[in-house]
């Protein structure tokens, strides 16, 4: 089996916020009341936090999940800037640009054609004027499918935010229930001076 990963800085934060739940908890709070000084607590919490590596482990599992899955969301975010700063205004200008100039080589070719010049340039800006409708057609066409490309981007972003963030709360669920609660209640029992933790108590809910 591979070994557990060590707790990375990042999640530290996390380990803290639910060492500061468990030490809540009523068991343990309970005990804890019984030094007014406050002493006890703050033995606990350094005791804990000491030894976070070892305690995180017995949540390998989902913390293994978790960090999995938050690494597989990075390159998507690191690519999007250069993917999304020139194309975005390109498929909005693309269109507008070539319909303005579709228009105006149609009217002014009609324009002539009605002043019975019959040149070459009449027909060269009224064949013009339709190659630029086709463009600003096809273009359209292309904005379109970029757009919703972009939405459904933004979809699949939003299913692995949703996904990290349970993978996130079922690694600090298991951490809590598994890991630190079991620690501090050892550590109680060890220590005299705290004095035995209470028979019952409700788990906190993340």
């Amino acid at each position: 089996m591979a070994d557990p990963l060590p707790l990375r800085p990042e999640d530290r934060p996390d380990f803290e916020a639910v060492l500061r739940r468990a030490l809540t908890t009523t068991d343990i709070r309970e005990t804890l009341d019984a030094d007014p000084s406050g002493r006890a607590a703050a033995r606990l919490r350094r005791l804990v936090l000491a030894n976070a590596d070892e305690i995180a482990a017995a949540a390998h599992e989902e913390y293994g999940a978790y960090v999995t899955l938050r690494a597989a969301g990075r390159p998507g975010t690191a690519r999007r800037p250069a993917a999304g700063t020139l194309l975005p205004a390109l498929t909005v200008l693309t269109p507008l640009v070539a319909t303005a100039s579709a228009a105006a080589l149609l009217v002014l070719g009609h324009l002539l054609r009605l002043t019975d010049a019959r040149d070459a340039l009449t027909g060269s800006l009224i064949t013009a004027g339709w190659v630029l409708t086709l463009i600003a057609g096809v273009s359209a066409l292309l904005a379109f499918a970029a757009l919703l490309r972009t939405a459904m981007r933004g979809g699949d972003d939003s299913v692995h935010a949703a996904r990290l963030r349970q993978a996130r709360l079922d690694w600090q669920r298991a951490l809590l229930e598994r890991g630190i609660l079991p620690r501090l209640r050892r550590y109680l029992r060890a220590d005299p001076a705290a004095g035995p933790p209470a028979a019952s108590g409700r788990r906190p809910h993340l």
